[in-house]
């Protein structure tokens, strides 16, 4: 299973989530299947707001789950629709979020989220 977070700066395990899906540099992939991480630099970045395309932002690379901070209602619906689940960030760094989705201690985003501002980061 391959679980990707957006981040502003790749610090490998110890990188912190950020706040927005759409408009976050690079995406940190890492397998919990044979412990690695690798990068993928946002395909999407200069995206309208509201017209992420998860697909494009990703390059076609394929993930299960994504953890982000903040995301918009239209990104969590196409990723849905990807089959990949989108869970809301609870801790300060990759790895301890790995532990939180480990445990299923991650609430998963609804398709009707919506993005409220309020301390997203989108903007």
């Amino acid at each position: 299973m391959k679980v990707c977070v957006p981040v502003e700066v790749n610090e490998g395990l110890e990188s912190k989530p950020f706040g927005h899906f759409g408009s976050a540099p690079m995406f940190v992939v890492y397998d919990l299947e044979n412990d690695k991480l690798s990068q993928i630099d946002n395909g999407d970045l200069g995206h309208e707001h509201g017209k992420c395309q998860p697909i494009k932002a990703l390059s076609g690379n394929v993930v299960d789950a994504v953890i982000v901070g903040g995301i918009g209602q239209g990104a969590i619906v196409k990723l849905n629709s990807m089959g990949i689940k989108v869970f809301k960030a609870q801790a300060n760094t990759i790895k301890e979020n790995i532990e939180l989705f480990k445990a299923n201690k991650l609430n998963e985003f609804p398709s009707n989220h919506t993005c409220s501002h309020d301390g997203c980061g989108h903007h």
